[in-house]
């Protein structure tokens, strides 16, 4: 079987695919430059909970929820690690030797938490189970140094070898041979690699992780509570020493400080497998190179399909995955319970692919399709039983109920693989309507233009590969060499991005963008002309105050000019003189009184009343000489 090893180095996070028989079996992100609280990562911590009825305690290590300890997960030699973290953090020139400290009474089984611990108390703790969904990490005060053929545990005893080395003989060599070389004060684990290694390899490797430890308290005697003491190895380095293997042909990288230091690690663990590092230089994205993306959108979604028709359908909630197997409308037998067995046996092997390919864990149910034959029932267990063997995380099968449903434990220590399949489209952004596709390329030739404009040349243009099979039809009067020689925009296949999607990138591998909005933004953001707009407040106070200037023009009150005839020639009411000159002052004293008065001179107040008396003297006497004539 030959595998290899696909890693992919963006600005953001490292991608790592591993394929058996060009298959995809196992997917891995990681994000660059930010604490991810992987598994192995060492802090130095706080506890600022007590839990009694939980017998644990949940401690700050710097995550936005506070990471979980139970009780069972402080170790044995507890009471002596503390002692050893006490006197290492009050003596920060020297580095305590674990033989010189004091052995304390051991950790039971059974006991209470809130007898070893207390608000506020520094501890010394180890990522056991990332951060899941909106629960924090799980922690462990068993500090362990994980190598790829033993595993250095401080203040442990013995040696302990793994279960999965069944030779016996071998076994007894490999405890005898890590006794006489062990350091007082540690205990070891032999990992199942270690079989038939030679004393000298796994000794080199005892003192490499012996230094790593001692480096680890010298980082704890310059930190303070609350920070992160010793950092696992990245992702990329520990799926090489978790799954490194005589099958392995190549691993290839696309970045020369990662090619640099997988190189320098494996000549430290394995110097015959060095030659097998390559660095990938080509135009064509990695993955795309190797098929992986494509793989991981048929094979990451939630139907997947196997062979003759038949489908899987997976479904995650808060407690479990369900799986359900489907067989399609196509038959391999005539017979039901044969065809049952048959499309089960095929689903089985496409099951065990996806748990290792997403990486799920804790409990998944399956639905198989119903069989009513006993045989065939154990049958399909014992074939997945077996499948699940090269399962490198621990998990429990169980035989199939009486209702057809099979359950799984797989161990969790991580977030499952999650990777989008599904394509918003980039021009209506999930509208359901788009841009005539005919004019793509016109739009193309308008973005190199303007990006031409501001980045000049050297820019790469990345394309979906029927697209870029368009533009390169022509050969040299193709529209992807028109676009070179004017532009110089190199014309890259990607087979990540939607059908009418485009993507620039810079000789970095930064994606850059048009900076045709920045003018809007300019002016949306200028601050400018806000306290402008407030002075003018501050000025409305004095206009209110010339207002009464302004007011003068109501000497349009004095428009009873214009009311003279019409009102006053209605013989309907038949009032008398007295009475209308009543009814209007009385409406003239219903309205407001004027403003301006209070601002004029008593000499400019008094003209306008003397003005209105005449006019209502001359009413009242063409009123009453119209009355009379009139009644004559």
């Amino acid at each position: 079987m030959k595998s290899e090893l696909i890693v992919d180095v963006q600005p953001q996070e490292i991608a790592i695919a591993l394929t058996e028989d060009d298959r995809l079996q196992e997917v891995a992100r990681e994000k660059r430059d930010q604490d991810n609280f992987s598994v192995g990562n060492i802090y130095y911590g706080r506890v600022k909970k007590v839990m009694p009825a939980l017998n644990a305690v949940f401690v700050d290590v710097g995550h936005e929820k506070e990471a979980f300890l139970h009780y069972l997960d402080l170790g044995s030699q507890f009471r002596t690690l503390q002692t050893y973290v006490t006197k290492a953090v009050s003596d920060r020139r020297h580095v305590p030797l674990i033989t010189k400290t004091q052995r304390k009474p051991e950790v039971g089984k059974e006991g209470q938490i809130s007898d070893v611990l207390k608000v506020g108390d520094p501890i010394l703790v180890q990522v056991s189970k990332e951060p899941i969904n909106t629960k924090g990490p799980r922690l462990t005060a068993e500090i362990s140094i994980a190598g790829r053929n033993i595993v250095l545990m401080p203040f442990a005893d013995g040696v302990m070898v793994s279960q999965k080395i069944k030779r016996e003989a071998e076994r007894q060599r490999l405890k005898q041979l890590m006794l006489s070389i062990k350091p007082a004060g540690f205990g070891i684990i032999v990992r199942t690699v270690a079989e038939d290694k030679r004393v000298a390899e796994l000794d080199n490797e005892l003192r490499l992780l012996v230094e790593r430890w001692e480096q680890t308290v010298k980082s704890l005697q310059q930190k303070e509570p609350v920070s992160l003491v010793s950092e696992e190895m990245g992702r990329t380095l520990g799926i090489i020493r978790d799954v490194l293997n005589p099958d392995f042909t190549s691993i290839q990288i696309n970045d020369k400080d990662t090619y640099d230091d997988v190189r320098h690690y494996l000549e430290l663990i394995a110097p015959e497998s060095a030659k097998i590092v390559k660095l990938y230089q080509g135009t064509q994205p990695i993955f795309d190179h190797f098929d992986i993306t494509r793989q991981m959108k048929t094979g990451l979604g939630r139907t997947v399909g196997f062979k003759h028709g038949g489908y899987l359908i997976i479904d995650r909630t808060e407690a479990l995955f369900s799986i359900d197997v489907n067989s399609g409308s196509k038959k391999i037998y005539e017979d039901q319970e044969e065809n049952a067995f048959q499309f089960n046996m095929l689903a089985a092997d496409e099951l065990v692919h996806q748990l290792r390919l997403r990486d799920i864990g804790g409990i998944i149910i399956v639905d198989f399709i119903d069989m009513d034959d006993k045989g065939h029932q154990q049958e399909l267990y014992d074939y997945v039983r077996k499948l699940m063997e090269r399962d490198r995380a621990k998990h429990n099968v169980l035989p199939l109920s009486k209702f057809g449903l099979m359950q799984i434990t797989r161990q969790r220590v991580r977030p499952a693989v999650e990777v989008e399949v599904m394509e918003t489209c980039p021009t209506c952004m999930g509208k359901g309507k788009i841009q005539p596709s005919i004019l793509f390329t016109d739009q193309i030739a308008e973005m190199c233009e303007h990006m031409h404009e501001q980045y000049g040349r050297g820019l790469k243009l990345h394309l979906h590969p029927y697209v870029y099979a368009y533009v390169s039809r022509g050969w040299l009067f193709s529209l992807k060499a028109k676009w070179q020689l004017q532009y110089g925009v190199k014309v890259v296949e990607n087979q990540s991005l939607g059908m009418l999607e485009m993507r620039f990138l810079d000789a970095k591998g930064q994606i850059v963008q048009h900076k045709h909005e920045e003018p809007k933004e300019e002016k949306k953001d200028d601050p400018k002309p806000e306290p402008k707009e407030e002075q003018p407040k501050q000025v409305e106070q004095p206009k209110s105050v010339e207002k009464p200037k302004q007011v003068e023009q109501p000497k349009p009150v004095e428009k009873p000019k214009v009311e003279q005839p019409k009102p006053v020639e209605l013989p309907q009411e038949e009032e008398t003189p007295k009475k209308k000159t009543a009814r209007r002052s009385a409406k003239k004293a219903a309205k407001p009184a004027p403003v301006e008065p209070a601002e004029k001179s008593p000499a400019e107040t008094k003209a306008p009343t003397a003005v209105k008396k005449r006019a209502r003297r001359k009413k009242a006497e063409n009123a009453e000489s119209k009355q009379k004539t009139e009644t004559a």
